[in-house]
C-alpha cells in the first residue's frame, strides 16, 4: 500500500437520472482535478425518488450507473465505488440496493448487496420501510485486496448501526472501509459523525463516507456531511451540507501507528 488521495463524493440527487449522473461527473472530474485516485459516490448517486418510480425504472437505473462507473473509471484512471443503486431481482417486484466497486480498467472488482434495510418510523413523524421494495443481501461484504490501496470493504448507509458488520469487514483484513449513506436529516445530526468516528476507532480503519445531501424530492431530506476518518478517529475532511467533495489523504504509516499505539483488534477474546 502506498500513500494517495481519496475523494468521498457529496451529491443531492433527484428523481432525473441523466441529470444525477451529470452532477456525479462534475463532482468525479473536480475530485480528480484535486489528485484522488479513489473516489466514492454516495447510496442513490444515480437515482433518489419516489420506490414506485425507482421500480418503473430500475433496469434502466441499474445499466446507466454500471456503464457509468465504468467510462469514469477508464476516463479518470481511478477506482471508484457507486455506493448504491437498484439492481433487479428475477421477479422484478423487488431490487437489490447494490454497491461496485470499479478499477482504472472498467473492471468490476468487488459488490456489496445491502444487508441492513431501513424499516424505521424516525422521530421526526416519516417512516421508512427500505424492505417494501428492496431485498436483503445473503452475504457479508467481502474484501478487496489491492497492494497499492489497500484492502477495502463496503457497506451501505445503515449499515454503520450494524458493528458486528465492520469487525468482520476488520477480521478479514479492512484498512479502509466505504459507507456510502442518505442518512435522513434528523437522524444524522445526532448519530452520523459518532458512528462513522466508532467504527474507525474500534476496527482502526479509515473510513470513506460519501454522502447525499438537502432536498432529494417531497419532503425527503438528507443530512450531507460527507467524511474521511482516520484510524484514531480523527476527521480528516468534512463536506459540510452542500454537494462537493471531501478529499483526504490515506496514509499506511498512520494505519500502522494508530494499530501499534492501539492494537485493540489483537487484544480480542471474542471472535
Amino acid at each position: 500500500m502506498k500513500s494517495y488521495l481519496a475523494a468521498a463524493i457529496q451529491m443531492t440527487s433527484v428523481p432525473n437520472l441523466e441529470q444525477n449522473l451529470a452532477q456525479a461527473e462534475k463532482l468525479i472530474e473536480l475530485a480528480v482535478a484535486q489528485g484522488a485516485t479513489l473516489v466514492g459516490l454516495p447510496e442513490n448517486f444515480s437515482f433518489m425518488g419516489e420506490v414506485k418510480d425507482k421500480l418503473a425504472q430500475a433496469e434502466e437505473i441499474a445499466f446507466a450507473s454500471q456503464k457509468f462507473l465504468k467510462q469514469m473509471a477508464q476516463r479518470f484512471q481511478i477506482t471508484i465505488l457507486g455506493g448504491g443503486f437498484p439492481i433487479p431481482t428475477e421477479d422484478k417486484s423487488k431490487v437489490y440496493n447494490t454497491a461496485v466497486l470499479v478499477d482504472p480498467k472498467g473492471q468490476q472488482i468487488n459488490y456489496y448487496q445491502k444487508v441492513h434495510l431501513f424499516d424505521v418510523n424516525v422521530p421526526d413523524g416519516n417512516s421508512y420501510r427500505e424492505s417494501s421494495t428492496v431485498v436483503p443481501g445473503k452475504h457479508l461484504p467481502s474484501v478487496y485486496v489491492s497492494q497499492e490501496l489497500g484492502n477495502i470493504g463496503v457497506s451501505i448507509c445503515y449499515d454503520v448501526r450494524f458493528p458486528e458488520l465492520y469487525r468482520h469487514i476488520a477480521n478479514k483484513g479492512g484498512d479502509i472501509i466505504f459507507v456510502p449513506a442518505a442518512f435522513t436529516a434528523f437522524t444524522g445530526k445526532d448519530h452520523w459523525q459518532v458512528l462513522l468516528q466508532a467504527r474507525a476507532i474500534e476496527n482502526t480503519s479509515y473510513i470513506i463516507a460519501p454522502a447525499q445531501t438537502g432536498i432529494n424530492y417531497d419532503q425527503r431530506q438528507t443530512y450531507g456531511h460527507a467524511m474521511i476518518i482516520d484510524p484514531w478517529g480523527v476527521i480528516l475532511a468534512d463536506a459540510g451540507d452542500r454537494p462537493g467533495v471531501a478529499i483526504a489523504q490515506i496514509t499506511p504509516e498512520r494505519l500502522e501507528q494508530v494499530r501499534a499505539q492501539m492494537p485493540s483488534l489483537k487484544h480480542r477474546v471474542f471472535i
